[in-house]
């Protein structure tokens, strides 16, 4: 066994792989660039080593300065982790010549199934399903148009050495198609090094569904059952779940047995993922296969007991798999949510500074429910634009799908993020989703639930209930905190304004009455009595505690003269009256917001990759307006009305702020 490892990765896969080695009793050495270099896996590691500028380009993606810190350190060998160079073939090659064993697989098995292209190649020889397209490499717009046409509409294009659903396209005709190709192309560049890109028919309504496989240099390969990764945003997973609601036993064991037999083939030796494109009739087809470890691979530990990140680093030490298939076994459910640093409200668009607030759920298993959080960041620390938005993966497992998600849910609830923008309130509210709760899935779920966006729900039902309980006790609080502060006398009865109050919802008006109870108070809404309990003080980002009997948590954020709730993926200024301040509260003009309809706003922090317009220049609806680069995705800003442009305030090359105005229309 290896005596020191070296990380080749960042963020909270360089964590995940270092909390394994350590308890393996393997010593870790991390790599850092300019704007990692108070990271968390920096800290965690026992040694760390600058490799170059903030750019992937000049420090992740560079394979001798990751030799050099080899040789610096000693280290024997080295886990990719996934993304920069995990699945690039010269790696390994490089390693092996510089004595140094790669904790992955061998760089046949990368060439033949990590490039795109040549695994389908390799499938369809294999003698397995593959969805219908042109595998070889396409040169030009003009080329990929009539490939695109004669395969017929929707197609995918696809970057070759892509993955994280950067370099993909989905284009519904042959304008799209033209505009798409280079749009994949140049991401495929900026991300991978690699700007070759294929095109496939694009399955509609279909469901992602993928095979773990785990093998070693002796031979052995086995399947560790499936992931349901259906749940997607421009073809980059939100939300995993293992097992998949799709299956049955017979399915599972049919893609398992083609998974493994693809893997066989080309002499697969570490863990792995064959993903497919599944109908909803259980039909599936192979779609790639990545040949390293996935974000998601969270959720197959937890069903199935096996680290993952520990078998990959025995494997590459030359040991046998200490499993054979019969003794794989799946338990209970297990959930997980990408927690991303982007602005759901703004087309979730990235979101970039620093994590004023960060505070994740307890971690552990409580009442058959275990809550995991696998994490690359820190409060105080930031979150960069060189890199993927990540912040967390959270994970719940529990005996059953339904108490998974719940538990998930309550999770989410109790997750506090302050500084950037974040999808935790769009995470709660899908696992409120009807929908989502009863399996029905396809990767069109998101777009076809939120054909407008997201936007969080005002509370409705026991939802609003619930809050209402809790903006009520948060307020009776903080008044008897003012009165004891005051040194005020207090009368030898309750006063009625005291414990008579209004609660708003927004607009929505509840009248509560607050009761002393054993060990508490009670909120009398709506004729029923619920008793509150809670050790929430004033400054607290989440106020945990019971209402009615049924723990919860709720976040709450001070505003003026009242506070911002949020739960189980509702969110509402919540403001607390005496019934005479509710009726002249109700007389008050609301704030009307200025208008900003003829200026275009940069949506989120980024670079300014090209201007496409000029003063004076006519445009119409759709038409491009300029191109702004954050965390590796090119995001193309078009005119939303006809009009005239009329003065351009930046220019290429410049790093904006987000709502900094790009131009204005005359």
């Amino acid at each position: 066994m290896f005596d020191k490892i070296l990380i080749a990765n960042r963020g909270e896969i360089a964590c995940r792989v270092i909390k394994t080695a350590r308890r393996m009793g393997i010593k870790t050495v991390a790599v850092y660039s300019d704007a990692d270099r108070d990271a968390l896996h920096v800290e965690m590691a026992d040694e760390a080593v600058h490799i170059g500028p903030a750019a992937a380009a000049q420090s992740y993606l560079v394979i001798e300065k990751i030799i050099e810190a080899c040789k610096q350190t000693g280290a024997q060998a080295v886990h990719p982790g996934y993304g920069f160079l995990s699945e690039r073939e010269a790696f390994p090659k490089a390693l092996a010549e510089a004595g140094i064993v790669f904790i992955g697989p061998n760089p046949h098995a990368i060439a033949a199934m990590g490039d795109k292209i040549e695994s389908k190649k390799a499938a369809a020889a294999a003698k397995v399903s593959t969805v219908p397209g042109f595998l070889g490499v396409i040169e030009s717009p003009e080329q990929a148009v009539p490939i695109a046409n004669e395969i017929g509409y929707p197609v995918m294009i696809k970057a070759s050495a892509g993955g994280g659903g950067k370099g993909m396209r989905i284009a519904y005709s042959a304008d799209e198609v033209a505009e798409g190709f280079a749009r994949a192309k140049s991401e495929a560049a900026s991300s991978f090094g690699d700007d070759r890109v294929f095109i496939e028919k694009f399955i509609t309504d279909p469901r992602h569904i993928e095979i773990q496989v785990l093998g070693d240099k002796h031979g052995n390969v086995i399947y560790l059952g499936e992931r349901e990764c259906s749940i997607q945003r421009r073809n980059q997973k939100v939300i995993e779940e293992a097992p998949s609601p799709l299956l049955d036993e017979a399915t599972r064991r049919l893609m398992g047995e083609q998974a493994v037999a693809l893997a066989k083939a080309v002499g697969y030796d570490s863990a792995g993922t064959v993903e497919f494109v599944a109908g909803q009739d259980k039909s599936f087809y192979f779609l790639e296969m990545n040949t390293r470890l996935q974000v998601e691979h969270p959720v197959t530990e937890m069903i199935t007991g096996i680290d993952l990140v520990e078998e990959m680093i025995r494997v590459a030490a030359g040991e046998k798999l200490r499993l054979a298939q019969t003794d794989v076994k799946l338990n209970g459910w297990a959930v997980e949510s990408r927690i991303y640093a982007e602005d759901p409200v703004r087309n979730f668009l990235p979101s970039t500074g620093r994590l004023v607030t960060y505070r994740p759920p307890h971690e552990g298993e409580e009442h058959g429910v275990t809550i995991r959080n696998d994490t690359g960041v820190y409060e105080g620390g930031e979150i960069s634009i060189y890199y993927d938005p990540m912040i967390a993966k959270l994970v719940t497992h529990a005996p059953t799908r339904a108490r998974a998600i719940e538990a998930q849910g309550k999770a989410l609830d109790a997750f506090a993020i302050d500084g950037i923008r974040h999808n935790i309130p769009f995470l709660s509210a899908l696992m409120q989703h009807p929908r989502w709760q009863s399996g029905h899935l396809s990767t069109g779920f998101i777009a076809e639930e939120f054909p407008q966006g997201f936007k969080a729900p005002a509370p409705e039902g026991e939802i609003a209930l619930r809050m209402a309980a809790v903006a009520a006790a948060i307020d009776h609080l903080l008044n008897e905190r003012k009165r004891q502060i005051s040194g005020q006398m207090r009368p030898t009865s309750a006063v009625r304004f005291d414990r008579e109050r209004v609660v708003m919802l927004g607009r929505e008006r509840r009248d509560v009455v607050i009761e002393d109870i054993d060990g508490g108070i009670a909120v009398l809404i709506e004729g029923q009595a619920r008793p509150v309990s809670s050790s929430w003080k004033p400054g607290d980002p989440v106020w945990t505690g019971t209402v009615g009997g049924e723990a919860i948590a709720v976040q709450v954020r001070p505003l003026l003269n009242g506070m911002l709730l949020s739960h189980a993926g509702a969110a509402v200024e919540a403001r607390v009256y005496t019934h005479r301040e509710a009726d002249l509260a109700a007389l008050m003009p609301e704030k009307v917001e200025a208008d900003t309809g003829k200026k275009l706003l940069c949506p989120m922090p980024g670079l300014v990759k090209a201007i496409s317009v000029k003063p004076g220049q006519e445009v119409k609806v759709g038409e491009p307006l300029c191109m702004v680069e954050a965390m590796k995705m090119e995001n193309v800003l078009r005119a939303e009305r006809d009009g005239t442009i009329a003065k351009i305030h930046a220019k290429e090359g410049d790093s904006l702020a987000v709502d900094a105005v790009i131009l204005e229309f005359a």
